[in-house]
């Protein structure tokens, strides 16, 4: 597939927090752990991140019911603390990060290529859950 023929989906949300805390519960697995799932059926019981260029990264996202599961993973392209971040997950779909701080306030938002099976707006709905968790988490931790 063509790099034309991929769509890319970007979500975004502010945080009330600093850009270093925010980096912090983004990256650390005892934080991801806490906000990583798009709906209350779901969530993370196991997170492993080597935060670097070439370092792999995997969430473990199942259903709560234990019906189903799968591994969210893929490997660092670009890494730096505070400002980015960008990787390749296994399916080679492409995901940047951008976190923009203001004081108490940072700004994070997150691109995607979509993949084909769901529809574009069932993948920003999911993504934006995601990231609404991890505002709400960040926030009140």
């Amino acid at each position: 597939m063509s790099k034309a023929e991929k769509t890319s989906i970007t979500v975004e949300t502010i945080v009330q927090a600093p850009v270093e805390k925010v980096w912090e519960c983004w990256t650390k697995p005892e934080h991801i752990t806490g906000w990583n799932n798009a709906s209350d059926d779901w969530h993370t019981p196991r997170a492993e991140n080597d935060l670097r260029v070439g370092g792999k990264f995997l969430s473990r996202m199942e259903a709560r019911d234990g019906s189903m599961g799968f591994d969210f993973s893929g490997v660092y392209d670009e890494v730096k603390p505070n400002e980015r971040i960008a990787y390749t997950l296994d399916d080679d779909r492409k995901v940047k990060i951008v976190f923009t701080g203001n004081d108490n306030e940072t700004t994070v938002t997150e691109t995607f290529e979509a993949e084909k099976e769901n529809s574009v707006e069932l993948q920003r709905g999911g993504w934006q859950s995601i990231l609404d968790n991890f505002k709400k988490y960040t926030e009140s931790n």
